[in-house]
């Protein structure tokens, strides 16, 4: 539970994540919360992060709004989508931290995102009662046109602590870089990875991060990779199909025995899938289907996961 705990302390002392569906009954009525205000019934949201998995997923869309949405664990699954607000268009983006400034009175979002052939980090502020987020943006790389797609690790509870971007080039090859301040330093690219499509972070350790990807053909697979520069990724195939039409994939922790919640989106029909999977361990692992998200259109270019600086993915 100590995931679900944190969850909930961010809420109650926030008030920046949806009320939660948890106060409708699966089937009910469209939720339509105001999740970036501190005006949201924190009290429901409390009491749903005891009861259930709960994980949020943001989405910047093409029209250059961001939205995002709650999704409970369930079968079916609630979804509660989010009012959104002004951002800027992206063709990939990665995950959205929440942190504060070191007073505790300014509260951000952070990430890494992707505009044409250009980085950029945002730093998204969020404010008490019913103001809009406002995002700013800063370039901090270019040469980015050949990468599909972007991922981080950010590993924060103990030494030795380690960030890293991965990034899926149209050339077959991975690459990773260690973000250290406001920069980067490169740390290779590893071969092998032509016929993969999305990927996202499913482990953060003090030795390893993994990814979980799949590939155009529609197989699910995790990709260890230590932290040390010489060493190899390690990847174990989960299932051989079946993932095909998903363009995004945002895993949140769920449980104490390294379980994961993961929302599968197909941006053709705009709609998310929901996924509950044990600790990953290569074709053993297990994976219960809980269906389509109701009430949440996922019309993002893709779609990421919302957290804090401090949880750790722990999947694999």
């Amino acid at each position: 539970m100590r995931k679900l705990q944190r969850f909930a302390l961010a809420v109650a002392g926030l008030g920046l994540i949806a009320a939660s569906a948890s106060s409708v009954p699966a089937g009910a009525g469209k939720v339509e919360p105001k999740p970036w205000s501190a005006k949201t019934s924190r009290s429901n949201s409390v009491k749903a992060a005891a009861a259930a998995c709960v994980t949020s997923v943001g989405y910047p869309t093409a029209a250059g709004t961001m939205q995002a949405a709650d999704v409970m664990a369930g079968k079916p699954p609630v979804g509660a989508q989010y009012e959104s607000f002004k951002f800027v268009g992206t063709r990939a983006n990665a995950t959205w931290y929440l942190a504060s400034n070191a007073a505790g009175t300014q509260f951000y979002y952070y990430g890494l995102l992707l505009q044409a052939g250009n980085l950029y980090r945002h730093t998204t502020y969020v404010y008490d009662g019913d103001r809009a987020p406002v995002a700013t943006f800063k370039k901090v790389g270019t040469g980015w046109s050949s990468f599909k797609t972007i991922a981080t690790s950010n590993y924060s509870l103990a030494a030795p602590r380690h960030a890293y971007l991965y990034g899926l080039n149209t050339n077959g090859s991975l690459y990773r870089y260690a973000i250290v301040g406001a920069g980067f330093k490169s740390l290779g690219s590893f071969p092998g990875f032509k016929g993969f499509k999305t990927m996202t972070v499913i482990s953060e350790t003090a030795t390893y991060d993994t990814l979980l990807m799949t590939t155009t053909a529609g197989a699910l697979w995790t990709v260890r990779i230590p932290v040390a520069a010489s060493t190899k990724p390690v990847l174990k195939r989960i299932r051989t199909g079946g993932w095909q039409n998903f363009e995004s994939l945002v895993v949140d922790g769920c449980g104490t025995r390294g379980g994961s919640l993961i929302v599968a989106v197909d941006n053709d029909t705009q709609t998310g899938t929901l996924y509950a999977m044990s600790k990953a361990n290569g074709a053993t692992t297990a994976i219960t289907g809980y269906g389509r998200i109701p009430d949440v259109v996922f019309n993002g270019v893709n779609h990421v996961l919302l957290t804090t600086h401090y949880d750790q993915l722990v999947g694999e």
